[in-house]
Protein backbone atom coordinates (compact mmCIF):
# COMPACT_ATOMS: atom_id res chain seq x y z
CA UNK A 1 0.00 0.00 0.00
CA UNK A 2 2.90 2.61 0.82
CA UNK A 3 4.43 1.73 -2.34
CA UNK A 4 1.10 3.22 -3.93
CA UNK A 5 1.84 6.60 -2.51
CA UNK A 6 3.51 9.72 -3.76
CA UNK A 7 5.44 11.63 -1.67
CA UNK A 8 2.78 14.51 -0.59
CA UNK A 9 0.57 11.58 0.39
CA UNK A 10 3.03 9.66 2.40
CA UNK A 11 4.03 13.31 4.15
CA UNK A 12 -0.02 14.08 4.76
CA UNK A 13 -0.68 10.22 6.68
CA UNK A 14 2.39 10.57 8.78
CA UNK A 15 1.47 14.48 9.96
CA UNK A 16 -2.18 13.18 10.72
CA UNK A 17 -0.47 9.75 12.33
CA UNK A 18 1.80 11.92 14.45
CA UNK A 19 -1.39 14.48 15.36
CA UNK A 20 -3.14 11.12 16.39
CA UNK A 21 -1.02 9.92 18.54
CA UNK A 22 -0.38 13.51 20.02
CA UNK A 23 -3.84 13.49 21.00
CA UNK A 24 -3.67 10.32 23.11
CA UNK A 25 -3.88 12.24 26.39
CA UNK A 26 -6.89 13.59 24.98
CA UNK A 27 -8.87 10.52 24.19
CA UNK A 28 -7.63 8.73 27.64
CA UNK A 29 -8.40 11.88 29.32
CA UNK A 30 -5.55 11.21 32.04
CA UNK A 31 -4.92 13.26 35.22
CA UNK A 32 -2.12 15.01 33.56
CA UNK A 33 -3.82 17.84 31.55
CA UNK A 34 -6.75 17.65 34.00
CA UNK A 35 -4.59 18.67 36.94
CA UNK A 36 -4.27 22.35 37.88
CA UNK A 37 -6.74 23.47 34.31
CA UNK A 38 -9.79 25.33 34.41
CA UNK A 39 -13.26 24.02 32.43
CA UNK A 40 -12.22 26.49 30.22
CA UNK A 41 -8.95 25.59 29.51
CA UNK A 42 -9.88 22.05 29.03
CA UNK A 43 -12.73 23.02 26.42
CA UNK A 44 -10.16 25.47 24.65
CA UNK A 45 -7.33 23.17 24.29
CA UNK A 46 -9.59 20.13 22.48
CA UNK A 47 -11.29 22.99 20.12
CA UNK A 48 -7.92 23.84 19.34
CA UNK A 49 -6.32 20.04 18.72
CA UNK A 50 -9.34 19.12 17.01
CA UNK A 51 -9.49 22.20 14.90
CA UNK A 52 -5.82 21.65 13.81
CA UNK A 53 -6.66 18.26 12.96
CA UNK A 54 -9.62 19.16 10.53
CA UNK A 55 -7.81 21.67 8.92
CA UNK A 56 -4.58 19.81 8.50
CA UNK A 57 -6.80 17.32 6.72
CA UNK A 58 -8.20 19.72 4.22
CA UNK A 59 -5.30 21.26 3.66
CA UNK A 60 -2.95 18.48 2.68
CA UNK A 61 -6.03 16.90 0.79
CA UNK A 62 -4.09 17.84 -2.74
CA UNK A 63 -0.80 18.93 -2.03
CA UNK A 64 1.53 19.72 -4.60
CA UNK A 65 4.23 21.74 -5.35
CA UNK A 66 2.60 25.06 -6.81
CA UNK A 67 -0.52 25.38 -4.38
CA UNK A 68 0.15 28.27 -2.10
CA UNK A 69 -3.48 30.51 -2.80
CA UNK A 70 -4.66 32.46 -0.34
CA UNK A 71 -6.71 29.98 1.03
CA UNK A 72 -4.22 27.29 2.00
CA UNK A 73 -2.16 30.35 3.42
CA UNK A 74 -4.93 30.99 5.55
CA UNK A 75 -5.38 27.38 6.45
CA UNK A 76 -1.76 26.95 7.29
CA UNK A 77 -1.90 30.29 9.58
CA UNK A 78 -4.87 28.26 11.62
CA UNK A 79 -3.52 25.16 12.25
CA UNK A 80 -0.07 27.30 13.32
CA UNK A 81 -2.62 29.13 16.09
CA UNK A 82 -3.72 26.56 16.91
CA UNK A 83 -0.81 24.19 17.68
CA UNK A 84 0.40 27.63 20.01
CA UNK A 85 -3.19 27.51 21.60
CA UNK A 86 -2.89 24.10 22.46
CA UNK A 87 0.14 24.20 24.34
CA UNK A 88 -0.96 27.58 26.05
CA UNK A 89 -4.05 26.13 26.98
CA UNK A 90 -3.34 22.74 28.04
CA UNK A 91 0.07 24.25 29.58
CA UNK A 92 1.67 21.44 28.06
CA UNK A 93 4.39 21.39 25.26
CA UNK A 94 2.17 19.32 23.07
CA UNK A 95 1.74 22.69 20.44
CA UNK A 96 5.65 21.76 19.88
CA UNK A 97 4.43 18.26 18.82
CA UNK A 98 2.32 19.37 16.22
CA UNK A 99 4.16 22.29 15.35
CA UNK A 100 6.47 19.75 13.74
CA UNK A 101 3.87 18.30 11.75
CA UNK A 102 3.08 21.86 10.81
CA UNK A 103 7.16 22.56 9.57
CA UNK A 104 6.79 19.22 7.04
CA UNK A 105 4.29 21.38 5.10
CA UNK A 106 5.56 24.47 5.12
CA UNK A 107 8.07 23.97 2.04
CA UNK A 108 4.76 22.84 0.18
CA UNK A 109 3.14 25.68 0.65
CA UNK A 110 5.95 28.57 0.69
CA UNK A 111 9.09 30.48 -0.85
CA UNK A 112 11.99 28.47 0.94
CA UNK A 113 13.13 32.01 2.84
CA UNK A 114 9.57 32.65 4.14
CA UNK A 115 9.11 29.01 5.32
CA UNK A 116 12.45 29.67 7.35
CA UNK A 117 11.23 32.35 8.94
CA UNK A 118 8.08 31.45 9.38
CA UNK A 119 9.57 28.21 11.03
CA UNK A 120 11.67 29.81 13.39
CA UNK A 121 8.55 32.65 14.26
CA UNK A 122 6.23 29.57 15.18
CA UNK A 123 8.49 28.19 17.62
CA UNK A 124 9.54 31.94 19.04
CA UNK A 125 5.58 32.50 19.73
CA UNK A 126 5.90 28.97 21.77
CA UNK A 127 8.50 30.85 24.30
CA UNK A 128 5.71 32.75 26.34
CA UNK A 129 3.68 29.86 26.61
CA UNK A 130 6.97 27.77 28.29
CA UNK A 131 7.68 31.30 30.64
CA UNK A 132 4.03 30.89 31.90
CA UNK A 133 4.42 26.95 32.86
CA UNK A 134 6.45 29.23 36.34
CA UNK A 135 9.19 26.42 35.66
CA UNK A 136 11.33 28.16 33.41
CA UNK A 137 13.02 31.37 33.53
CA UNK A 138 13.74 33.30 30.04
CA UNK A 139 16.84 31.68 29.42
CA UNK A 140 15.41 28.24 30.07
CA UNK A 141 12.30 28.92 27.50
CA UNK A 142 14.45 30.06 25.09
CA UNK A 143 16.71 27.28 24.92
CA UNK A 144 12.90 25.13 25.16
CA UNK A 145 12.06 26.92 21.82
CA UNK A 146 15.77 26.14 20.24
CA UNK A 147 15.59 22.75 21.33
CA UNK A 148 11.62 22.23 19.26
CA UNK A 149 13.74 23.94 16.32
CA UNK A 150 16.39 21.13 15.93
CA UNK A 151 13.72 18.69 15.78
CA UNK A 152 11.41 21.03 13.36
CA UNK A 153 14.52 21.31 10.99
CA UNK A 154 14.66 17.80 10.23
CA UNK A 155 10.71 17.97 9.31
CA UNK A 156 11.25 20.76 7.62
CA UNK A 157 13.90 19.29 5.41
CA UNK A 158 12.04 16.14 4.79
CA UNK A 159 9.28 18.10 3.28
CA UNK A 160 11.77 20.27 1.48
CA UNK A 161 13.52 17.25 -0.26
CA UNK A 162 9.93 15.22 -0.78
CA UNK A 163 8.75 18.70 -2.58
CA UNK A 164 12.11 18.89 -4.71
CA UNK A 165 11.74 15.48 -5.97
CA UNK A 166 7.74 15.78 -6.95
CA UNK A 167 8.91 18.75 -8.69
CA UNK A 168 11.96 16.83 -10.24
CA UNK A 169 9.24 14.01 -11.56
CA UNK A 170 6.82 16.45 -12.97
CA UNK A 171 9.87 17.62 -14.79
CA UNK A 172 10.77 14.45 -16.12
CA UNK A 173 7.25 13.58 -17.25
CA UNK A 174 6.53 16.70 -18.93
CA UNK A 175 9.89 16.43 -20.48
CA UNK A 176 9.04 13.08 -22.17
CA UNK A 177 5.94 13.65 -22.95
CA UNK A 178 7.94 16.84 -25.53
CA UNK A 179 10.12 13.61 -26.69
CA UNK A 180 7.02 11.68 -27.42
CA UNK A 181 5.51 14.67 -28.93
CA UNK A 182 8.67 15.82 -30.98
CA UNK A 183 9.78 11.51 -31.98
CA UNK A 184 5.46 11.37 -33.56
CA UNK A 185 6.25 14.97 -35.71
CA UNK A 186 9.78 13.42 -36.40
CA UNK A 187 7.98 10.46 -37.76
CA UNK A 188 5.01 12.18 -39.32
CA UNK A 189 7.83 14.09 -41.36
CA UNK A 190 9.91 11.14 -41.90
CA UNK A 191 6.79 9.35 -43.44
CA UNK A 192 5.66 12.41 -45.69
CA UNK A 193 9.54 12.67 -46.72
CA UNK A 194 9.36 8.60 -48.03
CA UNK A 195 5.70 9.31 -50.00
CA UNK A 196 7.18 11.97 -51.77
CA UNK A 197 10.80 10.43 -52.81
CA UNK A 198 8.47 7.40 -53.96
CA UNK A 199 6.17 9.47 -55.89
CA UNK A 200 8.95 11.37 -57.38
CA UNK A 201 10.65 7.95 -58.18
CA UNK A 202 7.34 6.93 -59.98
CA UNK A 203 7.13 9.84 -61.79
CA UNK A 204 10.21 10.13 -63.31
CA UNK A 205 11.35 6.74 -63.92
CA UNK A 206 8.45 4.44 -64.50
CA UNK A 207 5.98 7.69 -66.33
CA UNK A 208 9.38 8.18 -68.50
CA UNK A 209 9.94 4.94 -69.96
CA UNK A 210 6.33 3.86 -70.22
CA UNK A 211 5.62 7.26 -72.10
CA UNK A 212 8.68 5.73 -73.72
CA UNK A 213 7.34 2.49 -74.48
CA UNK A 214 4.29 4.00 -75.91
CA UNK A 215 5.72 6.46 -78.09
CA UNK A 216 7.92 3.30 -79.44
CA UNK A 217 4.70 1.23 -80.09
CA UNK A 218 2.94 4.16 -81.71
CA UNK A 219 5.91 3.91 -84.38
CA UNK A 220 5.12 0.42 -84.46
CA UNK A 221 1.39 0.03 -85.53
CA UNK A 222 2.70 1.95 -88.83
CA UNK A 223 4.96 -0.13 -89.54
CA UNK A 224 3.62 -3.69 -89.09
CA UNK A 225 0.92 -5.11 -90.62
CA UNK A 226 -2.11 -8.01 -90.07
CA UNK A 227 -1.84 -10.33 -87.09
CA UNK A 228 1.23 -8.47 -85.89
CA UNK A 229 -0.03 -5.01 -85.50
CA UNK A 230 -3.44 -6.29 -83.84
CA UNK A 231 -0.99 -7.28 -80.70
CA UNK A 232 1.47 -3.80 -81.49
CA UNK A 233 -1.91 -1.88 -81.02
CA UNK A 234 -3.00 -4.30 -77.81
CA UNK A 235 0.66 -3.40 -76.22
CA UNK A 236 0.07 0.07 -77.00
CA UNK A 237 -3.56 0.31 -74.88
CA UNK A 238 -1.65 -1.61 -72.53
CA UNK A 239 1.37 0.66 -71.72
CA UNK A 240 -1.36 3.69 -71.73
CA UNK A 241 -3.32 1.73 -69.09
CA UNK A 242 -0.68 0.94 -66.96
CA UNK A 243 1.24 4.40 -67.28
CA UNK A 244 -2.38 6.12 -66.07
CA UNK A 245 -2.55 4.21 -63.26
CA UNK A 246 1.34 5.46 -62.18
CA UNK A 247 0.05 8.84 -62.66
CA UNK A 248 -3.02 8.03 -60.43
CA UNK A 249 -0.61 6.19 -58.14
CA UNK A 250 1.45 9.33 -57.79
CA UNK A 251 -1.18 11.49 -57.05
CA UNK A 252 -2.89 9.46 -54.60
CA UNK A 253 0.36 9.11 -52.43
CA UNK A 254 0.92 13.27 -52.94
CA UNK A 255 -2.40 14.11 -52.01
CA UNK A 256 -1.46 12.21 -48.73
CA UNK A 257 1.80 13.67 -48.21
CA UNK A 258 0.41 16.15 -45.05
CA UNK A 259 1.75 15.71 -41.41
CA UNK A 260 -0.75 14.60 -39.06
CA UNK A 261 -0.68 17.14 -36.05
CA UNK A 262 -2.93 15.58 -33.43
CA UNK A 263 -0.86 12.45 -32.33
CA UNK A 264 2.14 15.05 -31.42
CA UNK A 265 -0.35 16.89 -29.73
CA UNK A 266 -1.54 14.71 -27.84
CA UNK A 267 1.20 12.86 -26.66
CA UNK A 268 1.89 16.30 -25.61
CA UNK A 269 -0.73 16.91 -22.87
CA UNK A 270 -0.35 12.94 -21.71
CA UNK A 271 2.63 13.77 -19.68
CA UNK A 272 1.40 16.92 -17.58
CA UNK A 273 -0.41 15.12 -14.43
CA UNK A 274 -0.17 18.46 -12.57
CA UNK A 275 -2.33 20.69 -15.22
CA UNK A 276 -5.34 19.34 -16.64
CA UNK A 277 -5.85 20.17 -20.15
CA UNK A 278 -8.66 20.70 -21.91
CA UNK A 279 -7.65 19.93 -25.75
CA UNK A 280 -10.19 21.06 -28.35
CA UNK A 281 -9.17 19.57 -31.77
CA UNK A 282 -10.43 20.14 -35.28
CA UNK A 283 -11.46 17.13 -37.09
CA UNK A 284 -8.83 16.91 -39.06
CA UNK A 285 -5.23 18.94 -38.32
CA UNK A 286 -2.62 18.11 -40.79
CA UNK A 287 -0.03 20.33 -42.76
CA UNK A 288 1.62 20.43 -45.53
CA UNK A 289 4.85 21.66 -44.42
CA UNK A 290 6.74 20.24 -41.57
CA UNK A 291 8.67 23.10 -40.55
CA UNK A 292 4.60 24.48 -39.61
CA UNK A 293 3.94 21.58 -37.79
CA UNK A 294 7.15 22.00 -35.71
CA UNK A 295 6.32 26.10 -35.01
CA UNK A 296 2.69 25.07 -34.38
CA UNK A 297 3.72 21.66 -31.61
CA UNK A 298 6.51 24.01 -29.83
CA UNK A 299 3.81 27.08 -29.75
CA UNK A 300 1.34 24.37 -27.69
CA UNK A 301 4.82 22.85 -25.80
CA UNK A 302 5.41 26.78 -24.49
CA UNK A 303 1.95 27.65 -23.55
CA UNK A 304 2.16 24.42 -22.04
CA UNK A 305 5.24 25.27 -19.83
CA UNK A 306 4.01 28.82 -18.85
CA UNK A 307 0.86 27.02 -17.24
CA UNK A 308 2.67 24.46 -15.43
CA UNK A 309 6.12 27.13 -14.00
CA UNK A 310 4.67 30.11 -14.30
CA UNK A 311 0.91 30.55 -14.13
CA UNK A 312 0.23 28.44 -11.05
CA UNK A 313 -2.27 27.19 -12.90
CA UNK A 314 -4.48 23.97 -12.33
CA UNK A 315 -6.66 23.70 -15.60
CA UNK A 316 -5.48 25.09 -19.50
CA UNK A 317 -7.91 25.48 -22.32
CA UNK A 318 -6.44 24.69 -25.57
CA UNK A 319 -7.83 25.20 -28.91
CA UNK A 320 -6.72 24.61 -32.23
CA UNK A 321 -8.88 25.91 -34.97
CA UNK A 322 -8.76 26.91 -38.90
CA UNK A 323 -9.48 30.30 -39.52
CA UNK A 324 -8.26 32.83 -41.89
CA UNK A 325 -6.44 30.33 -44.01
CA UNK A 326 -4.42 29.74 -41.54
CA UNK A 327 -4.55 28.05 -37.74
CA UNK A 328 -5.15 29.63 -35.00
CA UNK A 329 -4.27 29.02 -31.00
CA UNK A 330 -6.46 30.06 -28.28
CA UNK A 331 -5.00 29.24 -25.17
CA UNK A 332 -6.53 30.50 -21.66
CA UNK A 333 -5.29 28.82 -18.09
CA UNK A 334 -6.98 30.16 -14.71
CA UNK A 335 -3.66 30.76 -13.00
CA UNK A 336 -3.00 34.04 -11.35
CA UNK A 337 -1.97 35.80 -13.64
CA UNK A 338 0.69 38.41 -14.45
CA UNK A 339 0.43 42.35 -13.38
CA UNK A 340 2.59 44.13 -15.54
CA UNK A 341 3.16 41.45 -18.26
CA UNK A 342 6.41 41.25 -19.96
CA UNK A 343 7.20 38.81 -22.25
CA UNK A 344 10.36 36.06 -21.46
CA UNK A 345 12.36 34.57 -23.63
CA UNK A 346 10.02 31.51 -24.42
CA UNK A 347 7.07 34.41 -25.26
CA UNK A 348 9.97 35.86 -27.48
CA UNK A 349 10.74 32.72 -29.17
CA UNK A 350 7.21 31.59 -30.03
CA UNK A 351 5.74 35.22 -31.33
CA UNK A 352 9.62 34.97 -33.80
CA UNK A 353 8.53 31.87 -34.56
CA UNK A 354 5.51 32.72 -35.77
CA UNK A 355 6.24 36.42 -37.30
CA UNK A 356 8.87 33.45 -39.29
CA UNK A 357 5.79 32.71 -41.58
CA UNK A 358 3.52 35.85 -41.27
CA UNK A 359 1.85 34.64 -38.12
CA UNK A 360 0.96 36.63 -34.92
CA UNK A 361 0.58 36.17 -31.02
CA UNK A 362 -1.56 38.15 -28.88
CA UNK A 363 -1.19 38.17 -25.09
CA UNK A 364 -4.02 38.57 -22.58
CA UNK A 365 -3.18 38.60 -18.71
CA UNK A 366 -3.36 40.27 -15.59
CA UNK A 367 -3.30 39.95 -12.05
CA UNK A 368 -5.78 37.02 -10.39
CA UNK A 369 -7.16 36.36 -13.89
CA UNK A 370 -5.39 33.65 -15.14
CA UNK A 371 -3.50 34.29 -18.76
CA UNK A 372 -4.89 33.83 -22.20
CA UNK A 373 -3.00 33.86 -25.60
CA UNK A 374 -4.35 34.13 -29.48
CA UNK A 375 -1.76 32.60 -31.76
CA UNK A 376 -2.17 32.29 -35.96
CA UNK A 377 0.34 30.61 -38.68
CA UNK A 378 -0.95 31.05 -41.83
CA UNK A 379 -0.91 28.07 -44.29
CA UNK A 380 -0.53 27.87 -47.80
CA UNK A 381 -3.83 25.84 -49.13
CA UNK A 382 -3.22 26.06 -52.65
CA UNK A 383 -0.92 23.33 -52.71
CA UNK A 384 0.93 22.45 -56.03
Amino acid sequence: MLARLNHSQMLRYAGLFTWACLGIPLVLNTWYFSEGLSRFDLLAWRAAYFTFGACYWVLTRRLGPKRNGPLDLALLLIITVCAIATSHFSDSGLGAGLLLVVAGTLPWLLPLRVGVAWLILQHVALVPVFLGRGNFSMIEAWLQAMFCIGYATVCFVTGLVARQQAEAREEQRRLNSELRATRALLAESSRLAERTRISRELHDLLGHHLTALSLNLEVATHLSQGRAQEHVKQAQLLAKLLLTDVREAVSQLRDDDRIDLSEALQALIDGVPSLQIHLDLPAELKLDDPSRAQVLLRCAQEIITNAVRHANASELWLTLVHERNGIAIHARDNGRGAPGFSAGNGLRGMRERLAQYGGKLDVDTGADRGFALDAWLPLDLNRA
